[in-house]
């Protein structure tokens, strides 16, 4: 009988299983779902299924930069052991050159990569290390030269925390600087003209707030969130932070002395925003060692 699209995207939702492995269950048994999860099964392809509800918050950041472009990806494990784990460090560094040619996540998923899909292959990972893995994110960035810093770094350019940053001019030393500055500080945006105008909204509220409370005349509380807003700003945004090599000077001057203009920047740190199940040590090695 004919497998269709719809059966096989049916059956690797419920096993895990990549495309090709699914479509050849499904021929083996004649479309028979039931038979075909068991097939996977008896093949060791459904592994990943039991895997899938387990939250993946560690893993790697890796970077690449390619003439005047940076890719910096971040590929999720549930374990910090994976993270260390060689076979997983050579399969991010093979997803994050395909990621320079990716527009994002979903078309990173799809590209080739030695016959397979991304996914499948990820999809094999599960199966075969024993834990949920996922692509997560990945962000680009472009200038006349780019930089890259990983801190925390378990292999050649993969770590815990991933940066990029993008220079109109050249001077890579003062480029690795400020990616280690980033890489500490975490700073919000660029400059205050890239901040998500609701988060200063928000900001702004909180503080007419906490000025209201001191009782003060409305024209003196406007002159009180000024400054205090022009403070806040200073410390969110890179241009306007205080340099970590030089905390005399703003990263914004210490570009001005080092010749060159910032452009941009990207950092992925692994598990940011992922909310994680808190675990003993030896909870962990144990799930490590059950599989």
């Amino acid at each position: 009988m004919a497998i269709t699209a719809a059966q096989v995207k049916e059956l690797r939702e419920m096993t895990g299983a990549g495309m090709m492995d699914a479509k050849k269950a499904l021929v083996e048994t004649d479309g028979d779902m039931d038979g075909a999860v068991d097939w996977l099964r008896t093949k060791g392809l459904a592994k990943a299924a039991k895997k899938s509800d387990r939250t993946a918050a560690e893993g790697l950041v890796a970077v690449v930069v390619e003439g005047n472009k940076g890719v910096a990806v971040e590929v999720n494990s549930e374990t910090d052991f994976v993270g260390k784990n060689a076979e997983f460090q050579t399969m991010v560094a093979g997803i994050a050159k395909l990621a320079m040619n990716a527009s994002d996540v979903a078309s990173l998923l799809t590209s080739d990569m030695g016959g397979k899909t991304v996914q499948d292959v990820l999809t094999d990972k599960i199966a075969t290390i024993g834990e949920n893995m996922s692509v997560r994110r990945m962000a680009t960035i472009e200038g006349t030269q780019v930089v890259s810093y990983v801190h925390n770094a378990a292999a050649d350019d993969m770590g815990k925390i991933g940066v990029l940053v993008a220079l109109s001019g050249d001077n890579e030393s003062f480029g690795k600087q400020v990616a280690m500055h980033i890489a500490a500080v975490n700073p919000a945006s660029l400059s205050a003209d890239d901040l998500d105008p609701a988060v200063i909204d928000k900001e702004r509220q909180i503080q007419i707030e906490i000025a209201r409370e001191s009782g003060k005349p409305e024209q003196v509380i406007e002159k009180m969130i000024e400054g205090r807003m022009k403070k806040y700003l200073s410390e969110v945004t890179l241009l306007g932070q205080s340099f970590v090599i030089n905390p005399d000077l703003t990263v914004e001057a210490a570009a001005k002395e080092a010749g060159v203009d910032i452009t941009g920047f990207v950092r992925l740190e692994v598990g940011e925003g992922i909310e994680k199940k808190e675990e003993d040590f030896a909870a962990e090695v144990a799930k490590a060692v059950q599989g």
